[in-house]
């Protein structure tokens, strides 16, 4: 029996009920905080609704079921991953799921090419480095330099560095369950 789209948007959001509230491992923020001010830094910079939910959904890995292990306490082993595939086997498109993937690899990435970045990182943003494959090399650079959503990556993983205020009102979650259906759609 397939689900509808309506079902599915229902499963992914319970996902936030259920954990949202959780510290967002390290950080002054819950997991549903720091995804809404992510979706919310998309939206005001005009970004398509993939994109949008994709800085929603960014870290969805950690709040999913998953056999993964713990990046010693910083949440979930390849979540970037994992919540990519989640995502994909309810059905949404190929573009969305990779944005997710690649938050980590355009943290790699930066702190390659920005010898800056690392010291810029929050604690656990640096802890988990290790666990993510560490600082790319100059041959996954050039890789990933190649992918038409480089440039979205790194945007959003900017996204997800500035996405950790304190006192910011959540997102309109219903408006994210509308975009979020017509993708499915």
């Amino acid at each position: 029996m397939s689900r509808t789209p309506s079902q599915i948007v229902d499963e992914v959001f319970a996902l936030y009920q259920q954990h949202g509230d959780a510290d967002y491992i390290g950080e002054p923020v819950s997991q549903i905080e720091h995804m809404s001010q992510a979706a919310q830094l998309a939206l005001a910079e005009g970004y398509d609704d993939e994109v949008v939910l994709a800085a929603f959904f960014h870290d969805i890995g950690h709040i999913c079921e998953s056999d993964e292990g713990d990046m010693g306490g910083y949440g979930v082993v390849s979540h970037e991953r994992v919540g990519a595939d989640y995502l994909r086997r309810c059905g949404f498109g190929e573009r969305m799921a990779r944005l997710v993937e690649y938050h980590v690899q355009a943290k790699r990435y930066l702190t390659l090419k920005d010898p800056g970045y690392c010291a810029r990182l929050s604690e656990a943003s640096r802890r988990t480095l290790g666990y993510q494959g560490g600082v790319m090399t100059p041959e996954e650079a050039d890789a990933f330099e190649r992918d038409p959503l480089c440039e979205v990556s790194l945007r959003m993983r900017q996204w997800d560095e500035m996405a950790k205020e304190m006192a910011v009102p959540i997102i309109d979650l219903q408006m994210l369950r509308a975009k979020a259906e017509r993708l499915l759609n």
